[in-house]
């Protein structure tokens, strides 16, 4: 089981309309207390390297601990429910900071009071 702010290669299926979609890398936005009871579902957000400077999108530089080679933006618009199954290989980890201002623009997108 992966752990919060993984960096996971899954195949998200073929996608429809602007959904991401087919092998993507993403990150693990579930909270660990829930990974931890190895849920059925964990919540992701898809990768892309082409930046869009988006509100709802968060630029991640790659490093030695994310595992990324391009700079990358998360789409937390593209919050995605998948099955751990679907996870096809795990990299680096985003870190706490990063993962803090993706959950916060995932805040923003549902209108969750902060």
């Amino acid at each position: 089981m992966p752990t919060s702010g993984d960096v996971v290669d899954l195949d998200l299926g073929l996608p429809e309309g602007r959904e991401a979609g087919f092998r993507h890398p993403a990150v693990v936005v579930t909270a660990q207390r829930i990974l931890n009871a190895e849920p059925s579902v964990i919540h992701v957000v898809p990768l892309t390297s082409t930046v869009r400077n988006f509100d709802s999108e968060v630029a991640i530089e790659p490093d030695g601990r994310n595992g990324l080679t391009l700079t990358s933006a998360a789409q937390c618009q593209h919050l995605r429910a998948v099955s751990p199954g679907r996870i096809a290989s795990t990299g680096g980890n985003v870190g706490v900071a990063t993962l803090a201002q993706i959950r916060e623009a995932i805040s923003m997108i549902l209108d969750l009071p902060g």
